[in-house]
């Protein structure tokens, strides 16, 4: 429910902004990206809408491969509910998603940081999060994340089949599997050496890579090359790895330089970031926790393409959230609740801002 009410009070001030911009609710809940999975949903990666292009404007035959099928047949799992549209039915499933990941937040926080109260505040705290409202959206992020969270979770329990299907899963939904899939890899790894748990590891080492190997592969298929995913990324969306050289140049541009503050905001929630893994490491939070949110930052910072997606990237990099939930659990509940608040209208405001009032959005 708290996590509801907060995608409530998301969807309430984006229909502010939205009114303010002369912009339609509706087409910024499936802005962007949406309309890729919301065209995959319907027709099939052959039948999406040959107008659509990347973002260099050019369209060819792979270039809708560059999104992963896992939403858009959850998507399609919910057309069988009778007299929704498809975009109500991703919009639907985005926050059934959100529902699950809300759960799962929720026994993690309890475990790590000992404490009820602690994991309702990661479910705040995750729900408010800056650009947060892709949870609402016609977007990957909430099955993505509802899936990592419980991998996680498996991993932390040793419930090694619960991790290896949920990482599967995730390999399905977005290419930041990756990350997932290092980790729930190397603990299983680390399991075995240790004689823990039988022969239950290899369960999670043989599943964890499964749905990501398959779909790349696929591509791979289809485009006559076995880095086929990666070369339509490059030159449709100009998504690379280059260490992080485009990010730092961004950065340092952003703090020196008149910017909009929808890019010196990204700037010092990046730097928050990178804040929030160092009280990680510091608190000796499980590794596998401290591993996974490490490796989605590499992921993300470390990339080249669009600089004002970077928070939205960023989302699924939870575990860094843990240590603000523990510390706001140990405060007097006015504090808690003050500042819980402060972050819902902050996040909400943020992630409206950059759908209706910014060109290049997420």
């Amino acid at each position: 429910m708290v996590y509801l009410a907060i995608r409530l009070v998301g969807l309430l001030v984006l229909a502010w902004l939205s009114a303010a911009n002369d912009e339609a609710l509706v087409d910024n809940l499936q802005a962007w990206d949406g309309h890729w999975y919301l065209e995959i949903a319907a027709n099939g990666y052959a039948g999406v809408d040959p107008s659509m292009v990347d973002g260099f404007g050019n369209r060819y035959p792979e270039t809708p491969m560059a999104f992963f099928p896992g939403y858009p047949w959850l998507i399609t799992a919910f057309s069988l509910v009778p007299g929704v549209s498809v975009t109500g039915e991703a919009i639907t499933a985005s926050l059934a998603c959100g529902v699950v990941a809300a759960y799962g937040l929720a026994r993690l926080g309890r475990r790590v940081g000992g404490s009820q109260v602690a994991g309702l505040l990661l479910v705040v705290l995750f729900a408010a999060a800056p650009m947060s409202v892709v949870l609402s959206m016609a977007y990957s992020e909430a099955l993505f994340c509802a899936l990592a969270i419980w991998a996680l979770i498996g991993v932390v329990e040793r419930n090694w089949l619960l991790a290896g299907l949920c990482c599967a899963g995730a390999g399905l939904v977005r290419p930041t599997a990756a990350a997932l899939i290092g980790v729930v890899g190397l603990a299983a790894l680390v399991a075995i050496v240790r004689r823990r748990d039988t022969w239950r590891p290899w369960l999670a080492i043989v599943l964890a890579p499964a749905g990501m190997l398959a779909y790349i592969g696929w591509v791979g298929a289809q485009t006559d090359s076995l880095t086929g995913y990666f070369a339509l990324q490059q030159r449709g969306w100009s998504s690379a790895f280059d260490g992080g050289k485009a990010t730092f140049e961004f950065m340092i541009e952003a703090l020196t330089k008149d910017k909009s503050v929808l890019e010196t905001f990204t700037v010092w929630i990046v730097l928050a970031a990178l804040v929030l893994l160092v009280l990680c490491v510091r608190q000796r939070m499980p590794w596998p926790l401290v591993a996974f949110a490490a490796a989605v930052l590499v992921l993300d910072l470390g990339s080249d393409g669009l600089m004002y997606s970077k928070v939205r990237l960023m989302l699924p990099a939870f575990p860094l959230l843990i240590p603000v939930a523990i510390g706001l659990a140990r405060r007097r509940t006015t504090t808690a609740v003050t500042t819980a608040v402060l972050l819902v209208f902050f996040g909400s405001w943020f992630g409206a801002y950059s759908l209706t009032a910014w060109q290049y959005a997420i």
